[in-house]
């Protein structure tokens, strides 16, 4: 009889916590193990499924979990890994927005535990990235690379960490460092578009769960690759695939990539 493996959901009750629960529930092998919400939160001591009590501890909830999955806010995350690398527990998280310094932080943690930290669990949106690369490659030089991206009013971070994600796709298929062609902004008299520059525009608004078009843009033609989503179920899945994968894994900062077999 295979193994039920305990899963900690970080931010329980938050958008994609919910859906992480539904996904844990709908997996033969996973159960919830273990809910972590906000100090203070209004429903701290609520019974959710599996009998599994929301916390705020993060020490006690990883103490009943075999693996963590965490869609929340960076300075929580970083709280959780913490604790996490302490109690040796497999982590994986689709928070976005963090700093250099934070993304070394990170790193650093994986040391001591395996850990996936992506920017969007998407099987397809990994799928879209692997294409763009290629196509970047295959079109070759004399197309311009703009990105566009819209997710809800309430996203936090701009632009999307799936879309600079995007964008990377394109500045390593090119050879290029993103850092120094990356544009995000255009207002005024900017002047010609400056050669290899590689741009995203933000839009927010409504309830979007998330909608990313690259656009390869030559002479008389363009390429237009585009991932629309309608629910945050498929983010959830993709998760869920990547928690099971490295459950028994070796410490280390693992890409999704990986997982779907892309990084080759």
């Amino acid at each position: 009889m295979a193994r039920t493996h305990r899963v900690l959901v970080v931010g329980a009750l938050g958008r994609m916590g919910e859906r992480v629960r539904a996904a844990v529930a709908d997996e033969p092998s996973l159960r919830l193990g273990a809910a972590l919400e906000t100090p203070g939160h209004p429903r701290l001591g609520e019974t959710l499924e599996d009998g599994v009590v929301l916390g705020d501890d993060a020490k006690a909830a990883l103490a009943a979990a075999d693996l963590a999955i965490d869609f929340s806010l960076p300075a929580v995350t970083l709280a959780t890994l913490r604790a996490a690398a302490e109690a040796g527990v497999p982590y994986v998280t689709g928070t976005t927005g963090f700093s250099e310094a934070e993304r070394g932080e990170l790193a650093h943690l994986a040391e001591r535990i395996p850990m996936i930290a992506a920017p969007n669990f998407s099987v397809a949106v990994n799928v879209l990235a692997w294409l763009v690369g290629e196509a970047t490659r295959r079109l070759g030089p004399g197309y311009d690379a703009e990105l566009v991206e819209i997710h809800h009013a309430a996203k936090r971070d701009a632009p999307s960490g799936t879309a600079l994600r995007l964008a990377e796709a394109v500045a390593e298929a090119r050879g290029q460092k993103l850092d120094d062609h990356l544009v995000l902004e255009r207002a005024g008299n900017v002047g010609a578009r400056p050669e290899g520059a590689i741009a995203i525009q933000t839009l927010r608004g409504g309830d979007c769960a998330g909608e990313h078009t690259v656009l390869l843009v030559g002479r008389g033609e363009r390429l237009e690759l585009i991932h629309r989503a309608g629910t945050r179920d498929h983010f959830a899945r993709g998760a869920i695939r990547a928690a099971l994968w490295l459950a028994g894994r070796s410490p280390g900062l693992y890409p999704f990539e990986r997982v779907l077999g892309l990084d080759h």
